[in-house]
């Protein structure tokens, strides 16, 4: 590859000044949230001794996996709308693209692994035990980290073949392939191509996986009946919402002719910054397990700090008291967007 252009300049999504400060306060607020949210989840489910089942291993993967992706694009969408430097190295561009196609990898796996074990636990239930064992968890989840880094190291090698050797505006608030694409000093029509039977088919095949998948879960549970029912329609039900609000947007972006649009930025967004946010509520609120896991981690830590204190006869530290202050929000904000969605439902 022969390159002139050290950095990259990126419009991010607005240039107003006035409107880059509510961009910056808005998105940190959902950035700060997605990682609480997914950190208490992952606490939660390696601290409760009743969500140690496969789904709740998978789920915490999710959740770190969502918290990578998001933190490969958030951080440097928030500065740069607080400091109007908007201006992105070559290596960390390259560094940026491979994170954010390896952890985007990474979820859609995770999310058809999820699929996947409903789909044993509820057609074959009596083998779920034996299929779905601790050492095969463990072994789908590395062959997912070694088929994620297998994509993005592509996605690398594909975009490196490219020449930049002049223009260096990308109109994205990360550094995207089809931006990028559209700077390179060659035809890249073949590279396109490429790149959609890597990324657009991984989407597509994916969102088609799962989407079979739950077709034949809630046809077969139409011989279930009674509570054991109803919890699998909630649990299936919430994996389907997270399903088409990450597919959605990434089958758009990934699986059409090399062209771009003024609403690519948009629905970028949706599937770097918001999904990763509601991932944590979705699960929560109709999980009633990962609800009651979190409540008794609140009861048991503040318990821990009462009695490691009160021997002492001293307050609790300032750092545990914000530790629980920060549970309290969380499970404040669970309830509250718990009863907003009853309402509107």
């Amino acid at each position: 590859m022969r390159t002139n252009v050290t950095e990259f300049i990126l419009l991010g999504l607005t240039q107003d000044p006035e409107k880059q400060k509510i961009v910056f306060a808005v998105f940190l607020l959902f950035y700060t949230a997605t990682l609480l949210g997914n950190l208490l989840i992952i606490v939660t489910i390696k601290t409760s001794p009743t969500l140690g089942s496969p789904m709740y291993f998978f789920l915490t993967y999710l959740s770190i996996a969502d918290s990578c992706f998001s933190t490969a694009t958030a951080p440097k969408l928030i500065v740069d709308n607080l400091s109007h430097k908007n201006t992105i190295s070559f290596d960390e561009c390259m560094t940026q693209l491979f994170a954010m196609h390896f952890f985007g990898c990474m979820e859609i796996l995770v999310l058809i692994l999820m699929a996947y074990d409903r789909f044993v636990a509820i057609c074959k239930p009596l083998h779920y035990s034996v299929i779905m064992n601790q050492r095969m968890c463990r072994i789908l989840i590395l062959l997912a980290w070694v088929v994620a880094f297998l994509h993005s190291t592509a996605q690398i090698i594909l975009i490196l073949s490219v020449p930049f050797c002049g223009p260096n505006v990308i109109d994205h608030y990360f550094c995207e392939l089809q931006p990028l694409l559209r700077l390179g000093c060659m035809d890249t029509y073949v590279l396109n191509l490429l790149i959609v039977f890597n990324s657009g088919a991984i989407c597509s095949v994916g969102f088609l996986l799962l989407m079979i998948s739950y077709t034949i879960i809630l046809n077969s549970l139409r011989n279930h009946s009674g509570k054991g029912k109803r919890k699998a329609l909630s649990t299936c039900s919430s994996h389907i919402i997270v399903v088409i609000m990450f597919f959605g947007p990434c089958i758009f972006i990934y699986t059409r002719p090399p062209t771009t649009f003024p609403l690519d930025k948009l629905v970028s967004v949706f599937y770097t910054i918001i999904t990763p946010f509601l991932n944590p509520l979705i699960y929560t609120l109709r999980n009633a397990e990962v609800k009651n896991a979190m409540k008794m981690l609140r009861r048991k830590l503040w318990r821990n700090i009462v009695n490691s204190h009160s021997k002492q006869n001293k307050c609790p530290p300032p750092e545990l008291l914000a530790c629980h202050f920060t549970a309290l929000c969380l499970s404040f904000l669970t309830y509250k967007m718990r009863t907003i969605i009853i309402s509107t439902s």
